[in-house]
């Protein structure tokens, strides 16, 4: 961790607030004396929560309102707050922050998706500190990421990061939940994120902020495989993303693997949301995992949704459990009707053919 020279930093709502979910300021004070350092020599990204929270205590709610057009109105209301607190924090050391707002459309599409890339990289050059944020304001289910921990991950991959540092109210990941359980142990590395780690992490602990310790296991074992390393640690603890950076054994880090999926299938993996499901047998399975090979319209069994060409699908085995995703080379009512045929039959049953894959490898990521 001490030799990162890019690093993303995730600040989760309870970095910036108190128990009840108001702006701590003095907190945040020492928080961005320690991201001031950060940047001190490394190139900084930083991924802030925090404006939903602070839309409440600016519109004087006693609590985060549960209805989406509450929270976007929220949104909008704190998200200049927040950006006005980074503004004067890092000015002081003449360094200068940008806004930078993502929905998930803005990755869904591969174009905006290099557009975003490209934007980070000009303002990274410059020497600007990218704080970045979901969009709430205008984001609906479709559009949303669900969470920051989801959208840091993602953006650790677009910037290609060395290392993502996640600032959590628990000081890593532990045995069981430590507000529950007096014994429980933390984890201080983990090597391979398996399911029953993910059993793990319960959801969220917390009436202002949307991400459990499941999402933030989900962002490392997402961005361990293109090869950056992940900590999660207090944020509630200052001078904690100096001890990270300097190397010292805090929080819970997990290592990257041997191997390391290229961007472009890391992309499809986990930047793209589902528009429908194949349902395949147990020989297309074994074809596309351990075989590494094309999806054929013979090995589906049944097609789930409503999509286009080019559109991401999940391929699912006939235990109902999602082993790869990938872009499909038909629509959904042509895969119907090609469900279970030879490659070679696809013409004179829709009288054209595309390819002979209903999934071609280039465009089929394992998970």
């Amino acid at each position: 961790m001490r030799a990162a020279r890019r690093v993303v930093v995730k600040i989760g709502t309870n970095a910036l607030t108190n128990a009840t979910g108001r702006f701590n300021r003095a907190h945040f004070e020492a928080l961005s004396e320690d991201l001031l350092w950060a940047a001190q020599g490394r190139d900084l990204v930083v991924v802030s929560s925090g404006a939903i929270a602070l839309g409440v205590e600016r519109l004087g709610l006693p609590a985060r309102p549960k209805d989406i057009p509450g929270k976007q109105a929220c949104a909008a209301v704190g998200q200049s707050r927040l950006m006005q607190a980074y503004e004067e924090a890092f000015g002081r050391e003449d360094r200068r922050v940008a806004q930078v707002l993502l929905t998930h459309g803005d990755v869904q599409d591969r174009r905006r998706y290099l557009n975003v890339k490209h934007a980070l990289e000009r303002l990274i050059e410059a020497r600007v500190v990218p704080v970045i944020n979901e969009n709430d304001t205008v984001s609906v289910d479709e559009l949303k990421f669900g969470d920051n921990d989801t959208l840091a991950g993602l953006v650790a991959g677009v910037v290609e990061a060395d290392a993502l540092i996640v600032l959590s109210d628990v000081e890593g990941l532990f045995t069981a939940d430590p507000r529950k359980n007096p014994d429980a142990r933390l984890l201080p590395q983990v090597d391979a994120v398996t399911p029953e780690l993910l059993a793990l992490a319960g959801g969220s602990g917390s009436q202002v902020g949307t991400g459990g310790m499941s999402t933030k296991i989900r962002a490392a074992a997402r961005v361990t495989e293109l090869g950056i390393r992940c900590v999660i640690t207090s944020g509630a603890t200052p001078g904690r993303l100096r001890s990270v950076l300097s190397g010292e054994p805090v929080g819970t880090l997990f290592e990257t693997p041997g191997t390391r999926r290229n961007a472009r299938m890391a992309w499809i993996a986990h930047a793209l949301k589902p528009k429908g499901r194949l349902i395949v047998d147990k020989g297309a399975r074994e074809a596309v995992v351990t075989s590494k090979r094309s999806l054929l319209p013979s090995g589906i069994r049944s097609v789930e949704g409503d999509f286009g060409r080019g559109d991401p699908v999940d391929l699912v085995d006939e235990q109902g459990q999602v082993f790869a995703r990938g872009l499909s080379s038909y629509d959904d009512g042509e895969l119907r009707r090609i469900a279970g045929l030879k490659s070679t039959d696809i013409e004179s049953v829709l009288g054209y053919r595309y390819l002979d894959e209903a999934v071609h490898r280039d465009d089929l990521a394992v998970l």
